[in-house]
């Protein structure tokens, strides 16, 4: 294999498994899985202080869709986060992790967001989302 090759598909693989801003230490990663068993795992997620992985639903356009699913997460480093799914997701759908803070929220602790909403919304770094696309298997 070509060196050009090689990095080409190691670039592809980051760009599609790993959304960290560089330079930064916001981060959500994660990878293609099977998530027939009602569940999505990151398998790290750097957050700035208390908050949630969230679940979207999005498509090749990128663009974070309907929540159907979060979990807890602490500030620092959050390894292994399992979030529970609430609708079903059929293989070969796209799923959106990404970091939610707590601000804005009633109630601390409880997640309550609905896309648009301002409670418990995501975290912006440098106006970008820190989140991850994954595939359902």
């Amino acid at each position: 294999m070509k060196m050009g090759n090689t990095i080409l598909g190691i670039v592809a693989a980051a760009l599609t498994a790993t959304a960290v801003n560089a330079g930064h230490h916001l981060s959500v990663e994660g990878s293609d899985q099977d998530v027939s068993g009602g569940s999505v795992k990151a398998t790290k997620v750097m957050a700035q202080a208390d908050g949630w992985l969230v679940i979207h639903r999005t498509d090749d356009n990128m663009k974070p869709g309907p929540v159907i699913g979060h979990a807890a997460l602490k500030k620092g480093e959050n390894l292994d986060v399992v979030a529970k799914l609430d609708e079903p997701v059929e293989s070969g759908q796209k799923l959106m992790l990404m970091l939610h803070g707590e601000e804005g929220g009633k109630e601390k602790g409880v997640f309550e967001y609905t896309l648009g909403s301002k409670l418990d919304g995501p975290v912006k770094e440098d106006g970008k989302l820190i989140m991850a696309v994954i595939t359902a298997k």
